[in-house]
């Protein structure tokens, strides 16, 4: 029986402190310290989310803040602030919070707010710091009640009178009780727009992943072949995904991008893109792009045709579609595939598809040859001319600016361009990867037509030398028939070593045309040694880059630098680059005389193209492929990307929006007031009057109030006219 006592007594003694604790965790998570503290860190979450660019690729991360914050920030979640775990747990409790707080003073404020407060003594109103005493003998106590009431709903009280046993009259008076339900609404607001939240959310995505098993897939084949463990039901409540639908096909399903992969939605009905519309302004920037599409539902079959626009969505079925941006959906193009090294400029015609790949067996790739992937065509490419001749594969050399133009840079519109010169339409482009047999990668760029770059025609064909560098240009003048033909050939030249020799023989034959055997003979050394290490050959051997170019003017600068003091490199670097403008200049006229083309005289065009196309020499050892595209001609085909949302808390979010608004205008436009007069009658036949007042918040308002409502009922009980009405 003690064992079963002492038992009963350890349980009795449990249930207690568990209530206890869980009242505790109650009160805290209804306290305002705690929704406050909830509160500050959503505001600096949300203050990191705006400042910090979200969901952009891990790579731009990293080459921001380096791999060590970047690994770390991408465990807090930072890079998706508003979808991180801890952001969603926060709004619950804030949910949570705020909910338990509304619960628990709701009641008492709409109490309170309901009560006229009726039941006070005169002892109580003479308490009040906000009282006034009163006498009149011109009126009885009925009288001056009547006045009192008719002056405080001139005022704008509610009223009701109370007589006690002594035949006393109590006259309460409320006014303002709306700041009451301010407070009420204000915080409800908070939990509406929070709920709101969380349905548009990942959250009810996330739900579905871990009860339903949904897991995320990488998109490495046909969206209708991948099975329903990563698809979302058609009746996902919540979603926002995006769809890219080419000219004249449909789609069903949209994409839910992830960080470990992507999520297929299934839509209730399909999206037809009939036609692609885009505008232009004159300057060649898009003014208008637009979808013509057509709705079928599943259910019913029926065909709904829509335009979707910029700021202008259509809406069906409760999904909302945006238009996004628009890209390449497959166009065909036809190139010319030029070698970028080798001894002979023979061209090989290609086909392709924007998004397919194709496989080049060229010789000079080697057996396996190359794979090419075409990623992104584009018809119109607005560029500012400044812009085309600086982003180079040369020298970069920065260029001065006052203090002045630094300021002026970060003044004025924010459409303002940093550079100088003026857009222009540059024509179509295409870009594309070319893969080796080891499976790496590097990525171009070329333009179809060639471009006036300070008065000259020159074809840009662009290289990323790293992942996240922006392409980097070569400037190829354009020969006399507007083509590529004259530098690719020149470019074969100069890998022929019969044809260096002999450009090196004509250019000191014309240089020292009396000068003996043995004279010629040195000058012949030393134009050949410059030209072979400008082509990347020393000792008769081509040399393989490591670190710094094989050849070009790279080359050169360390030829100089082994070979000239440093007190004489600047004469001699002027000389050596006179004496490489003669030699390629005969170097070119043998690559002219090889395809049967006659030999030119030197004027102004003529020189201007040996000189560029010596540039362009020097930058094509950064080019890091042997082989350049050039766009012949394309059939395009447009694709619209689009943005589909289902979000039902908006609703909620905007329900929410109101009444905050209501309950901060009430919280701090509304005041609440109460006003009593405690009536007695005199012995004279008069009446003692007690007047009080009082409210939630003193103000100087307040107290002029009270001032002139004392003034008010002082003057009207003593006021003989009002007395005998």
């Amino acid at each position: 029986m003690s064992e079963r006592r002492t038992a009963e007594v350890q349980i009795s003694q449990r249930v207690p402190k568990r209530r206890s604790d869980v009242k505790r965790v109650i009160n805290l998570l209804k306290s305002m310290r705690f929704a406050i503290a909830l509160l500050v860190i959503l505001a600096i979450a949300s203050t990191v989310g705006t400042v910090l660019t979200q969901e952009d690729p891990y790579a731009n991360y990293v080459n921001q803040f380096g791999p060590f914050w970047a690994g770390i920030f991408r465990e807090l979640g930072l890079y998706d602030v508003y979808g991180a775990w801890w952001f969603m747990l926060i709004l619950i409790f804030l949910v949570i919070s705020i909910s338990l707080c509304v619960i628990h003073n709701a009641p008492k404020m709409i109490k309170d707010a309901r009560s006229w407060k009726d039941r006070v003594r005169e002892s109580s109103l003479q308490a009040f710091s906000h009282k006034g005493e009163f006498h009149t003998s011109t009126m009885n106590s009925g009288n001056a009640a009547q006045l009192l009431m008719r002056l405080g709903h001139q005022w704008g009280y509610r009223l009701t009178t109370r007589e006690t046993a002594a035949g006393e009259i109590l006259i309460a008076g409320k006014r303002g009780a709306l700041a009451k339900l301010g407070y009420i609404f204000a915080h409800a607001a908070i939990v509406v727009i929070c709920v709101g939240g969380l349905l548009d959310s990942n959250l009810p995505i996330e739900l579905q992943m871990w009860i339903l098993g949904k897991t995320s897939a990488e998109l490495d084949t046909d969206i209708d072949a991948i099975p329903p463990a990563h698809r979302l039901s058609p009746s996902n409540p919540t979603f926002r995904a995006f769809a890219l639908v080419p000219e004249g096909q449909q789609t069903s399903s949209a994409i839910l991008s992830r960080e470990d992969g992507s999520l297929i939605q299934d839509l209730p009905f399909s999206i037809q893109l009939n036609r692609f519309v885009v505008e232009y302004y004159s300057t060649g920037m898009p003014k208008l792009f637009a979808s013509d599409i057509v709705i079928v539902d599943h259910k019913t079959g029926k065909r709904v045709p829509a335009r979707v626009q910029v700021n202008k969505p259509f809406a069906y079925d409760g999904i909302s579609i945006y238009q996004s941006s628009f890209q390449d959906g497959g166009s065909k193009v036809e190139l010319t595939v030029w070698p970028m090294m080798g001894q002979k400029a023979t061209t090989v015609p290609l086909q392709g598809v924007v998004g397919g790949k194709t496989h080049i067996g060229l010789q000079t790739l080697g057996e396996k040859g190359a794979t090419v992937e075409f990623t992104d065509f584009r018809s119109i490419n607005v560029e500012s001319i400044g812009n085309a001749g600086e982003n180079v594969i040369e020298r970069q050399v920065p260029k001065a600016h006052t203090f002045a133009d630094e300021i002026d840079m970060r003044l004025g519109s924010g459409a303002k361009s940093n550079h100088p010169g003026s857009l222009r339409n540059l024509g179509p482009s295409i870009e594309y990867k070319v893969r080796d047999a080891n499976g790496q990668a590097r990525e171009y760029r070329t333009f179809m037509l060639p471009i006036d770059v300070a008065g000259q025609q020159m074809f840009l064909a662009g290289a990323k030398l790293s992942l996240n560098d922006p392409f980097r240009f070569i400037r190829i003048p354009a020969d006399e028939h507007h083509s590529l033909a004259g530098w690719m050939n020149l470019r074969a030249a100069l890998e022929t070593p019969e044809m260096r020799r002999e450009a090196v023989s004509r250019f000191v034959r014309r240089s020292y045309p009396s000068a003996n055997a043995s004279t010629r003979n040195r000058a012949e050394d030393d134009v050949s040694r410059v030209l072979d290490r400008f082509a990347g050959v020393v000792d008769g051997k081509p040399q393989t880059p490591t670190i710094s170019p094989a050849g070009g003017f790279q080359a050169l600068a360390e030829l100089l630098d082994h070979s000239a003091p440093i007190q004489q490199q600047e004469k001699a670097a002027t000389a050596l680059l006179s004496t490489l403008n003669g030699v390629v200049w005969e170097l070119w006229q043998l690559s002219r005389i090889n395809i049967g083309e006659p030999e030119v005289t030197r004027d102004e065009f003529h020189a201007s193209f040996v000189r560029s196309a010596i540039n362009a020499l020097s930058d094509s050892f950064y080019y890091g492929t042997p082989i350049l595209l050039q766009l012949d001609s394309f059939t395009q085909v447009q694709a619209s990307a689009l943005q589909l949302t289902r979000a039902p808390g908006k609703t909620l979010v905007y329900l929410g929006s109101l009444l905050l608004v209501v309950g901060i205008f009430s919280m701090f436009y509304v005041r609440e007031r109460r006003l009593w007069f405690w009536i007695k009658r005199t012995k004279d036949g008069g009446a003692d009057i007690l007047m009080a007042m009082s409210t939630a918040r003193r103000t100087l308002d307040f107290e002029a109030e009270f001032a002139n409502t004392c003034d008010t009922v002082n003057a009207a009980l003593n006021d003989d006219s009002i007395a005998m009405r």
